[in-house]
């Protein structure tokens, strides 16, 4: 059996998993002939890792027909509540396993550590990993705060160079710890995206105008979804009528301006490594 120990990395985010593989033999094939070692049963064995009886008799037989050796041995009876165990060749399978196992987790540790040890690397890795129901995930870095009486305007360059302000609490602004510096999230409804055609004269009140180009228009008998490129290379998606999809001519290509106000994006900042 395994050291339990084994399988604890010492990072605190395992970036970098994968599922060992011997020659065909899986962890689900492996589970099952540890399984039948302990118990001395098939049928127990089969319950023991989530299996049918008939699904653990066909990967038993699978295993058997594919090895040069027996690896299952059954017959009738047997003391522990059925006659099936491992020859002597499933039990040098089972510990080659459980060894490359223990290397195989080695090297998965050490690879996060060395992935903990890269600021740049984790950053990407951390963004990756977020998920949110908005449409729209934005990363910039925080360029300027302006404090109000009761709210602040933040600022947020893209990596394009546009940037969006978004309007927050002055206690939301203590509780994130916002700076300059401080690398932002941002998410924007796809609803709360009003578009336009960009005629390069255009005026709005809207806090927030971005140009960009339609790269897909998605239409339903009611709305059409937007997808629009923004020159940094990030893409907002805009959920409008099909009447104003029509009324605009929108098509792939086209020059738009997407239109938000400030109170309309949620910020958020990284959680600490």
């Amino acid at each position: 059996m395994t050291d339990s120990s084994d399988h604890k990395t010492t990072s605190s985010t395992a970036w970098v998993d994968g599922e060992l593989r011997l020659a065909g033999l899986d962890g689900r094939m492996i589970a099952l002939l540890r399984a039948i070692d302990q118990s001395g049963s098939i049928n127990q064995a089969a319950k023991q890792v989530g299996l049918s009886y008939k699904g653990a008799w066909q990967i038993i037989e699978r295993a058997n027909n594919g090895s040069p050796k027996t690896l299952v041995s059954t017959a009738t009876g047997g003391s522990k509540g059925g006659g099936t165990c491992l020859t002597e060749a499933g039990r040098s399978l089972l510990t080659l396993f459980t060894d490359l196992e223990r290397q195989h987790r080695q090297f998965l540790d050490q690879l996060n550590r060395s992935l903990a040890d890269d600021t740049d690397t984790v950053l990407l890795l951390q963004r990756l990993v977020v998920k949110t129901s908005a449409r729209n995930q934005i990363f910039g870095s925080v360029v300027a705060i302006r404090d109000g009486a009761v709210n602040a305007e933040v600022v947020v360059t893209l990596k394009g160079g546009d940037r969006i302000i978004t309007s927050i609490t002055l206690s939301s602004l203590n509780e994130l710890g916002l700076q300059a510096g401080t690398d932002a999230v941002l998410l924007i409804n796809s609803a709360d995206i009003t578009l336009t055609a960009d005629s390069g004269s255009n005026r709005f009140t809207a806090r927030n105008c971005l140009s960009g180009k339609v790269i897909r228009v998605q239409q339903d008998e009611v709305n059409a979804e937007v997808i629009v490129l923004l020159p940094g290379g990030e893409t907002l998606v805009a959920m409008i009528t099909q009447q104003s999809a029509q009324s605009l001519a929108i098509a792939p290509g086209m020059p738009v301006l997407a239109m938000f106000k400030s109170n309309a994006v949620v910020l958020g900042v990284m959680a600490p490594f």
